[in-house]
């Protein structure tokens, strides 16, 4: 499934977020008119994500439907 199908996807199954360590999403799609909201995550490496679990779950716990949030390495 490409990222278009991926974010269509979603939204259909009523996700209002998606976590993500693509850091080509945001600049490969239009999300402009996207309803699902989406946290980008600095890594995708477990050991180090360990250390961002906060921040990712106070972004995922206050974005807005139809925002992009990315987190700084």
């Amino acid at each position: 499934m490409d990222n278009g199908e991926l974010l269509r996807a979603a939204e259909k199954a009523g996700f209002d977020v998606l976590v993500t360590a693509d850091k080509s999403l945001r600049y490969q799609q239009n999300l402009t008119e996207r309803r699902i909201a989406i946290v980008e995550l600095p890594t995708n490496r477990l050991r180090l994500l360990r250390d961002y679990a906060a921040e990712a779950a106070r972004a995922v716990a206050t974005i807005q439907p139809g925002s992009y949030i990315a987190i700084p390495l």
